[in-house]
Order: C-alpha cells, then structure tokens, then sequence
C-alpha cells in the first residue's frame, strides 16, 4: 500500500521523497487548525484527510520557536513568513537583542483516523541575516548551532542530514520498519 506525504508544497515533498524515495504526494486541500499544539493541528488535517481518500497518510509542521517571543510564533510561523517576511524575522529578534530559535519537524501518520503516531526532531540554532535561497520558508536565516550556513546555503543531502526534518523522518522509518 502506498504511503501519503499529504502537502501542497513542493519543497516540502522534495526533502521529504529524498529521505523517504517511496512517499507519493497528495495534494488536498485541508483546512488548517490555527493553534499552538502542532499536535493538534496534524491530528485534525489526519482526520480531515480520511474524509477525502484512503490510505496510509503523513502530515508534517514545521515549526519555529523564537526565544524573544517566549515560543511564539511556533505552528504559526507561515502567519508571520507573510507578514513580515523572513527579513522582517531577522529584523525582529536583532531589535529584541535575542536571535536564539529552535526548529521543530512533527510528522503524524496514520493508517486510520483513530491511530495517529506522532514522531518530532528538532534542532536548535540562530536567526541570522538572510543568506542563500531564499525560495523555501525561513531557511535563509535560520544557523543550525554548530554551523556556519543556514539552511537555504546547505545542499540538500547536508540539510537533511541534520534537520528537524531528518531526525523526525528518521524515527518515523524505525517505526514503520517495526510494524
């Protein structure tokens, strides 16, 4: 049975087919919960999902957690990319003298609306002025700890060595390897 990667971006399916070749992508339009539990957010768009097709499905948030806004914007981040840009971002926590971030990947997956598995990386890092593409997300200003590239700066097999996004599809594989 295929497995679903349920997205409408193709930056997203991209990373994720290069760590898991045999995802399909599936395109539907879910609404989005507006909440601050990614958890939340992915159980409902899993729920929604069985209502429009059948099959084993993923669903994936990312997430940024900015230390001067106490957590914020989290789940919401894709609110605050279009009104202040990534820039803006930058701009933001150089004023609030506090660029700490941390980078969070929650995938669910599912094989019914009444079995959902979470499995979550994260990375911590800094935000920086904006270096590299800057075609995907927030991946020009965020410095994973340790390095001296952003995201948008690191080739993909780099990037997805080390992301949140990695580490969760990671778990996600032992999972399904096991069951």
């Amino acid at each position: 049975m295929a497995l679903y990667f349920i997205t409408g971006s193709k930056h997203k399916f991209k990373e994720m087919q290069d760590l898991m070749p045999e995802l399909k992508q599936l395109n539907i339009a879910l609404p989005e919960l507006q909440e601050t539990d990614a958890e939340k957010i992915i159980a409902e768009k899993l729920k929604e999902a069985f209502l429009h097709h059948s099959g084993e499905f993923i669903v994936e948030d990312t997430s940024l957690y900015l230390d001067c806004l106490n957590g914020l914007p989290g789940p919401l981040i894709k609110w605050f990319l279009q009104k202040l840009g990534s820039f803006g971002l930058y701009k933001l926590t150089n004023k609030l003298d506090n660029s700490k971030a941390l980078a969070k990947t929650i995938i669910g997956y599912a094989k019914d609306k009444n079995n959902i598995h979470f499995f979550s990386g994260e990375i911590k890092g800094e935000i920086v002025s904006p270096k590299g593409d800057k075609s995907f997300g927030w991946n020009d200003i965020f410095m994973p700890e340790g390095y001296n590239k952003t995201f948008a700066q690191m080739t993909l097999k780099e990037k997805n060595s080390i992301s949140m996004r990695g580490l969760a599809v990671k778990k996600l594989k032992q999972f399904l390897q096991k069951n």
